[in-house]
């Protein structure tokens, strides 16, 4: 008798077949992705499809859609990982129907559709919002940064092209060099030849790369995924990387809002906002941001939306030769439009603004200073300017001003600001593995990743935080919604087309073209 669990044998037939439905268990997230994607109007959110008149049948949108809402749930965005996952995977053998996609249709529906897949990722807000899953009065917003698809050798800025263009200079003129003094060696002329068209068709590449910067002011190219940057992220690390704006729910920290961008996130704010605004319906909230959003003019945005925000205050960019003298020691008063100093000199204004450009943007600035300082004794702790200390007030100073004391009376509030908006960041960077963008080519289809990200993210936030009945029901009653809305627009739309082909009709028959009157009938 062996002392082992014995498998049954695999060439037996059973005596009660098996159905597909019952491999699943009734309490299977599979079932939910089923039941989400079915709920879904999906005529009205814009998804493509490669289809051929009188060609091959194309793949149903909501058949791809539960494809890759299942695969990222699982942590799997490979197109041709998931195409085997159809053959091999019995809960993807189910959902799908037994259907089998080819890697390039799955890659393809993907990258094809980020504005579709966005609408999806606002479905999960809406199911959220429905179950009070969203608070709607305290949001977070920060950044995160996923590599591209780009190295940083396809990365290319001024310097570095410089830089290429002179090496292949230097060795140009080496090669010619050689070409000049070698008369004999025919092998070696036609070698070093070749090296100089090689290094020459080089150089064209980066004079190409060049011109395109000096036409259209951008300031760095990429070969591979031309819309992606080199930034900065932790540690003063950089990569070549797409920036993600997100806005998080603080009830259960559900995001809410996410934009794929290659720009910091100094002018970030304001249409983060302006988008939170439209998803919640009002401007009834708080939003807490760091000290990369603290800008003048995104104050005035969030000012004109009426929306109170939180930024973290920067330190001082420079600093006196003494910290006593740094400008925040410097007093303002605002009905004399005048600073006074640390040594009690007055510094005013002589009412003009001065523009002053910081990248793309211009912000207004005044200027104070006073003629004591030349006299001073305390002027070496102050300023290293010869002609004396200089202040600059912006034009959003008051503003400014208004965030230092909202913050100063809100500390406790602004302190929960990381663990609200890092929640989601850490399951999805750290548990999941999604450091990266997984589509090449264009802020377009990185767009579709993060959408489908930020999407299973918020149905496995739901999946968790609601009784999954309950959420079966609610999915159900929408999706017989839909089925009915369908039912009856078909029975109109057949009404119509028939009341309207009889009219075509009798029209035709009835018409009299002599006297253009239609005749009577008996």
């Amino acid at each position: 008798m062996s002392k082992f669990i014995i498998g049954s044998d695999r060439s037996q037939i059973p005596l009660f077949a098996s159905s597909l439905e019952q491999a699943i268990a009734q309490d299977n997230e599979v079932r939910l992705i089923d039941l989400f994607v079915e709920s879904l109007k999906l005529a009205d959110y814009g998804f493509k499809c490669n289809f051929v008149e009188n060609g091959r049948p194309a793949y149903h949108p909501a058949d791809l859609l539960k494809l890759f809402i299942y695969s990222y749930l699982n942590r799997i965005r490979s197109s041709r990982v998931l195409e085997k996952e159809c053959v091999r995977n019995i809960e993807l053998i189910w959902l799908m129907k037994s259907l089998v996609p080819d890697h390039n249709t799955i890659a393809n529906f993907r990258k094809d559709n980020p504005k579709a897949i966005a609408r999806v990722f606002l479905a999960t807000v809406k199911i959220a919002s429905h179950f009070e899953l969203i608070g709607g009065r305290l949001l977070a917003g920060d950044s995160t940064k996923l590599r591209a698809q780009n190295s940083k050798k396809n990365n290319f800025n001024p310097a570095k092209i410089e830089r290429h263009i002179a090496y292949i200079d230097n060795k140009l003129l080496e090669y010619n060099k050689i070409l000049a003094h070698e008369d004999g060696d025919e092998l070696l002329k036609k070698e070093v030849a070749s090296k100089v068209r090689k290094h020459q068709l080089q150089k064209d590449k980066y004079l190409s790369y060049k011109e395109t910067i000096d036409s259209t002011g951008v300031t760095q190219i990429s070969t591979s995924d031309p819309d992606s940057r080199q930034i900065m992220t932790r540690n003063n690390i950089s990569e070549v990387a797409y920036n993600v704006q997100t806005v998080v729910d603080a009830l259960h920290n559900i995001p809410i809002d996410f934009k794929v961008t290659n720009q910091n996130d100094s002018k970030a704010m304001g249409g983060m906002l302006r988008r939170s605004k439209t998803i919640l319906g009002h401007n009834n909230f708080v939003a807490i941001y760091d000290k990369g959003y603290h800008t003048g003019s995104e104050f005035a945005y969030a000012e004109r939306l009426k929306i109170d925000v939180l930024v973290a205050i920067p330190g001082v960019a420079a600093h006196a030769p003494d910290l006593a003298f740094d400008v925040e020691h410097f007093k303002y008063d605002l009905k004399t439009d005048s600073f006074t100093c640390p040594a009690n000199q007055v510094l005013t204004t002589n009412g003009r603004w001065y523009s002053k450009k910081n990248g793309k943007s211009v912000t207004q600035m005044k200027h104070y200073k006073t003629s004591a300082c030349l006299s001073c004794e305390l002027f070496a702790k102050c300023t290293k300017n010869a002609k004396g200390r200089l202040i600059e007030r912006s034009e959003h100073a008051d503003l400014i001003y208004q965030n230092k004391v909202r913050i100063e009376n809100n500390y406790e509030i602004y302190r929960r600001r990381q663990a609200i908006v890092e929640h989601p960041y850490g399951v999805i960077k750290r548990q999941w593995g999604f450091y990266y963008i997984m589509t090449k080519k264009t802020i377009k289809h990185a767009s579709a990743d993060v959408g489908l990200i930020f999407t299973a993210y918020n149905l496995k936030r739901i999946f968790n935080l609601v009784d999954l009945n309950m959420l079966k029901m609610y999915l159900k009653r929408t999706a017989l919604i839909q089925a009915n809305h369908k039912t009856v627009f078909k029975a109109f739309s057949d009404f119509i087309f028939l009341n309207l082909i009889l009219y075509l009709f009798f029209k035709r028959r009835n018409y009299c073209s002599g006297n253009g009157l239609y005749l009577l009938q008996n």
